[in-house]
């Protein structure tokens, strides 16, 4: 060690005498003087600036064409600025404990968090961390640019430097706290607490306080008017928590404020925002994807891709047959989109019948909401079947059935072990095709088909097709193809929007493009499309659901459903208990979805979605539709059945027995089991089919030894062998 510092010496003497270190040394003395220079030419901004730079940078929200100005966040900015005195001290500790702990120690940041937030920009080199304490805040806000760059962070941390100079801790805080946003035209602590309470900030509670004190890290998410309320409890409860760990309240404070109810004054109904709904669905999008501090001060120009035309039509329906369907079936809500399909624009967003109708909470966006599907999901199950080798003409049996192998076969009661489902009219049609059952809605049917196509593969095929929701397959059984799971209708729509493009899925976008302050485009959607379903299973879903002949015996030859001028493709639902009614319907080039429930989750009228909801979409159709252009379902490729197993054409072959005592469920196409009572569902099966055989009138003695169609051996005799004729006009 004695060595190298000797060592060392010897350098440093040889260097200092060398031309080279003379001339680094002037040069770092120049940087160095410029350096100077620089920091003494940094003037503290007048802060009167503060509240018209943000005018100035507010981001505007304009439908597809540009022209329409749905949204200005800038326009009629509501700002009441407040003495610091007459903010109460609960404000002020809140907001300390939960942005800067050390605010009243430090000299305008703390180096600690700063380098944390240097360390962590160097290694995503995204320049997004904060770590910024209350002073470098207020100097954040007048400051003229908004780029995320280690230059503006230092310029941030000297200025901050420089005002805890000039002002007073009591001055700083007091200057955050009235200009702070809190979403949409609501700016400072004194317009907030009188929006959201109807009172002064002098006059908050303490569960109040930290509820304004959770609010401004992102406005637009931990809105209370929006679909994050749970996330905004969550941060309140972390503002008490720091306020209890940091000593600005005591046990019992906490815990009283722990269990206040705060009731939030109505949302104040705006003459300056259209399509309100799908206008926050915006904001939220631009908020994950850019962040709080761009959405609010970015002066971005968001051309999005509203159908303001369609967009209105929406709307005057959605509020039309909200009424009407509040008088007659007791459900006093809707939800409706409208989604390109070839590039997963959505054209049309309605949350509810009128966003600012609190009796019925009209500003929670529905379209957006988790419910369950109903049979809207059925065409997910179907198309795994078709990706497997099945067909359209299928036959399974739509008998009473037992499908819990913990019941006994002939125990058609569904409880909490037990599962038996009936169909929406309590009929039982025997022998019936898939494209039957589906047009028709029929559940036997579709429930056979999820346990043949699989749970977790339909659950995933729903996935590739845009269904976010269904996370977790070990909490789903067969019930899911009766929408045992929760969705959105967002994400129904455009997942259907993939049966009308042909198999290629586009993930919905509400925004078409982003300009800045100079009008350059930064930001713009390019479609690109991915198959995530085979192009024959597409088609063959679209023939089934626009198939009226096939729908006729459910719905009648003329009901909302056809549409006789184009060809559009639909299927209802309607959920357990009557909770939700749905329906989703498209053109090759247009899709709408629609719900109509309770926001509450109460039940509705027990009636099928087809009287409740399908009037709403078809209104929207017909007013819609014909400003599309006219275009067609591309046929599926028409296949040679005669080589295939009877059952997988559509016949019994003289025999009734279930679809698994002709095919092994995974390979329909394969050899015939040879113990087709290795299933588990066999036996169960077969009596279903084999009772309601005998109860029709179709059963006859058994002869010894019947005839496999498929193998001119003779068979030794099946104990669940019924011949039966081939069902006739009508059965079907």
């Amino acid at each position: 060690m004695k060595k190298f510092r000797v060592r060392l010496k010897k350098l440093w003497r040889k260097a200092k005498h060398s031309n080279h270190f003379l001339a680094i040394a002037a040069v770092a003395l120049v940087i160095g003087g410029i350096f100077i220079l620089w920091i003494a030419s940094l003037r503290i901004p007048s802060l009167e600036s503060i509240p018209e730079r943000r005018i100035d940078q507010s981001t505007k929200i304009y439908d597809r064409t540009g022209e329409v100005l749905l949204y200005d966040m800038s326009k009629d900015v509501r700002r009441e600025p407040v003495a610091f005195e007459n903010i109460s001290d609960y404000a002020k500790a809140a907001t300390v404990a939960i942005e800067d702990k050390d605010f009243y120690s430090h000299n305008g940041f703390v180096l600690s968090s700063f380098l944390r937030a240097v360390i962590a920009n160097l290694t995503t080199v995204s320049f997004s961390q904060g770590g910024s304490t209350i002073t470098q805040q207020v100097v954040k806000n007048s400051i003229l640019t908004n780029d995320k760059t280690p230059t503006r962070k230092l310029k941030e941390l000297i200025l901050a430097l420089k005002l805890e100079k000039v002002l007073t801790k009591e001055e700083i805080l007091s200057l955050y706290l009235n200009e702070i946003p809190y979403g949409g035209t609501i700016y400072g602590i004194e317009e907030a607490s009188r929006s959201f309470f109807g009172k002064s900030a002098s006059d908050v509670t303490l569960a109040e306080a930290a509820y304004l004190a959770a609010i401004p890290q992102a406005p637009t998410y931990y809105s209370p008017y929006r679909s994050h309320r749970a996330e905004l409890e969550e941060r309140k409860n972390l503002v008490l928590s720091e306020m209890l760990e940091n000593e600005f309240i005591s046990q019992e404070q906490f815990d009283n404020a722990m269990q206040e109810v705060v009731e939030f004054k109505p949302r104040e109904n705006s003459a300056n925002i259209k399509a309100p709904h799908f206008v926050f669905f915006v904001m939220e999008f631009l908020r994950s994807k850019y962040g709080e501090d761009s959405l609010e001060n970015g002066g971005y120009k968001v051309i999005t891709t509203l159908d303001y035309d369609i967009q209105r039509e929406v709307e005057a329906l959605a509020l039309k047959y909200g009424e009407t369907n509040q008088e007659r079936f007791n459900a006093d809500n809707n939800a409706v989109v409208a989604i390109d399909p070839k590039t997963g624009e959505i054209l049309s967003m309605s949350g509810s019948r009128n966003y600012f109708d609190e009796d019925i909470d009209g500003n929670f966006n529905a379209s957006t909401g988790h419910r369950q599907p109903g049979s809207t999901f059925k065409p997910f199950v179907y198309a795994t079947l078709f990706n497997k080798g099945y067909t359209t003409e299928t036959l399974l049996w739509d008998v009473p059935t037992q499908f819990s192998t913990s019941c006994a076969r002939d125990n058609f009661v569904v409880d909490d072990i037990c599962y038996a489902p009936g169909n929406y009219d309590d009929k039982f049609r025997g022998p019936i095709t898939i494209r039957n059952a589906l047009a028709q809605s029929i559940n036997v049917p579709a429930v056979k088909a999820v346990y043949l196509a699989g749970v977790k593969s339909s659950v995933k095929l729903a996935q590739d097709l845009g269904i976010e929701s269904l996370t977790d397959t070990r909490n789903y059984g067969l019930s899911i193809v009766l929408g045992g799971g929760s969705v959105s209708l967002l994400d129904m729509t455009a997942a259907y929007s993939v049966f009308a493009n042909d198999g290629m899925r586009n993930p919905y976008t509400p925004v078409r493009w982003i300009e800045d302050g100079q009008g350059n485009i930064i930001d713009k959607h390019n479609p690109f499309p991915i198959r995530v379903l085979p192009e024959q299973t597409a088609r063959l879903i679209n023939d089934v659901l626009s198939d009226n002949v096939a729908r006729t015996p459910g719905f009648g030859a003329n009901s909302t459903l056809y549409i006789p001028e184009r060809p559009v493709a639909v299927k209802t639902g309607t959920s357990n208990d009557y909770h939700d009614a749905w329906i989703i319907g498209y053109a090759p080039n247009l899709v709408v979805g629609a719900w109509v429930g309770n926001n509450d989750n109460t039940p509705m009228a027990r009636k099928v979605s087809g009287l409740i909801v399908s009037p709403l979409w078809r209104d929207i159709m017909d007013e819609v539709l014909p400003s599309f252009p006219y275009e067609s379902f591309v046929e599926p490729n028409q296949e040679d059945f005669t080589q295939l197993k009877p059952v997988l054409r559509g016949e019994t072959g003289g025999v009734a027995h279930s679809i698994l005592h002709w095919v092994d469920k995974d390979n329909p196409r394969g050899a015939v089991p040879n113990n087709p009572g290795n299933d588990s569902q066999y036996l169960y099966w077969e009596y279903g089919v084999s009772r309601w055989v005998s109860l029709s009138g179709y059963g006859a003695p058994p002869p010894p030894q019947p005839i496999d169609f498929l193998n001119p051996e003779p068979q030794p005799q099946d104990p669940g062998f019924i011949p039966v004729p081939e069902p006739g006009p009508g059965v079907f």
